[in-house]
């Protein structure tokens, strides 16, 4: 009887979380060295527009802050937003990887987690910020939250000094 030749694993998906820190395309890079991923997700979270919370019965109430403006500001973050993508695009091309690009509007550690359920990752790969315990304190950390609460394995890669 001849032995049956062993099932090949499905492709896994890899999300690499993207920002505009220099550690997050640190981390891109060092799975692209690493991992050779064969279906990979870049995304990024554009977040709310600070002019969406103004109350309209504040000083900077509707006579200044007009939809326009506020369309203007999130249509700017979406073009950062897009440019940060097609930047990290372009590196996982010089690699031989043809990327997904996603970008989602919201709070970055809800919107990694709920993104990597969504899409169904293998993976989820996030960029070290190095902050110290006060900073993460008031600041949170991204990292922290999705290591706790994504649904999938959890990798930070942390930049060498």
């Amino acid at each position: 009887m001849a032995a049956q030749a062993p099932t090949p694993a499905p492709e896994q998906k890899i999300m690499v979380a993207i920002d505009e820190s220099e550690c997050s395309h640190y981390a891109l890079e060092w799975a692209l060295r690493n991992l050779a991923p064969s279906r990979l997700v870049l995304f990024t979270v554009q977040p709310f527009s600070p002019l969406s919370y103004v109350p309209a019965g504040s000083p900077l109430g509707p006579s200044v802050v007009s939809p326009e403006l506020i369309r203007s500001v999130s249509e700017h973050q979406r073009q950062l937003a897009q440019a940060l993508l097609d930047k990290a695009k372009a590196i996982c091309e010089e690699h031989g990887v043809d990327a997904e690009t996603i970008i989602e509007v919201g709070d970055p550690k809800e919107t990694i987690c709920e993104a990597a359920e969504k899409l169904n990752v293998n993976l989820l790969i996030l960029g070290s910020h190095s902050r110290g315990p006060i900073q993460r304190f008031f600041l949170g950390s991204v990292s922290n939250y999705c290591t706790h609460h994504a649904k999938c394995p959890v990798l930070v890669v942390k930049k060498k000094e």
